[in-house]
């Protein structure tokens, strides 16, 4: 997983596979929505401080490790 992340792969998405997650499993747990999520995963929008708290909560990590 760590190769994967130094190799610039999304912390939100290794840790959502690690965790065995669908896309539609992690947003009905953060309550986010899927696209949103698929836009932080792919890099094509940041995200807020809020949805980081959310996942990292759902993930069962801490906010560091998503960022």
């Amino acid at each position: 997983m760590l190769d994967r992340m130094l190799a610039g792969e999304s912390p939100v998405k290794l840790w959502r596979q690690h965790r065995g997650l669908t896309q539609s499993a992690l947003v009905a747990m953060a309550e986010l929505s899927e696209g949103y999520l698929s836009q932080i995963e792919t890099g094509k929008r940041d995200g807020t401080v809020d949805s980081f708290k959310r996942l990292a909560e759902a993930l069962g990590v801490a906010v560091d490790d998503l960022i």
